[in-house]
């Protein structure tokens, strides 16, 4: 799996995309301005970068989602899972509780969740 892990500024600049796409580079461009105090070759710089990572797409002047949000968040977890757990689930949720207790709710909502992705 590709690297999908975005700094700080980079998902600040990529939920203006999620959040606004279809747009044109010139209404990215206003929306970077007003939101990020940018000019409009660092807008150009990071939607390059962030195209050549397969995330977003620039077509002549306009800006599309190629990986929607929810899915490239995910992506972006399941690559954690992957190497911080060895793609263990029960590893990585006994790590996520053993300092922070589940509610009531959580619990059976987890439980709920694991019923209904479990082969049968």
């Amino acid at each position: 799996m590709e690297n999908y892990t975005l700094g700080a500024v980079e998902t600040r600049f990529a939920d203006i995309i999620w959040d606004n796409a279809p747009l044109t580079t010139n209404e990215l461009i206003a929306l970077c301005e007003k939101e990020l105090n940018w000019k409009r070759t660092t807008t150009y710089t990071v939607l390059k970068r962030l195209s050549n990572r397969g995330i977003f797409q620039k077509d002549g002047k306009l800006v599309s989602v190629k990986i929607p949000r929810d899915r490239f968040y995910s992506m972006q977890s399941e690559n954690y899972v992957d190497r911080a757990f060895n793609g263990s689930l029960p590893k990585f949720l006994a790590a996520f509780t053993s300092e922070r207790r589940l509610s009531r709710e959580e619990a059976e909502e987890l439980k709920r969740l694991i019923d209904s992705l479990s082969e049968d």
